[in-house]
């Protein structure tokens, strides 16, 4: 059974970081890509980034680009999210995102697109 499970989520001051952890079971990350989502209260989720099965970075929403990273460290079966600079707005649930059997399809930003989600860490971003 294919499981996503984040943690790393919290309280942190405006400026501050965090660093998300997606930890998969049930599949191998070497294989699928693996991406990002986020949803605020009263919008729409949005695809934060997306990395390759091949580890190639396919795209950053235009708001985090330069403060995010995405990583994955195949031999833990783990994605990462660094995220430093943090502003208000980027208060919302950070979801992990896979598409299992993608090895050698491209990523996407639709939410559509992945067939797996983990449950959600809240990020708040407040002084």
């Amino acid at each position: 059974q294919v499981q996503l499970v984040e943690s790393g989520g919290g309280l942190v001051q405006p400026g501050g970081s965090l660093r998300l952890s997606c930890a998969a079971s049930g599949f191998t990350l070497l294989a699928n890509n693996i991406g990002w989502f986020r949803q605020a209260p009263g919008k729409e989720r949005e695809g934060i980034s997306c990395i390759r099965a091949s580890g190639s970075t396919t795209y950053y929403l235009d708001s985090v680009k330069g403060r995010f990273t995405i990583s994955r460290d195949n031999a833990k079966n783990t994605v990462y999210l660094q995220m430093n600079s943090l502003k208000p707005e980027d208060t919302a649930v950070y979801y992990c995102v896979a598409r299992v059997g993608s090895a050698f399809q491209p990523c996407s930003n639709s939410p559509d697109y992945f067939t797996s989600w983990g449950q959600g860490t809240q990020v708040t971003v407040s002084s």
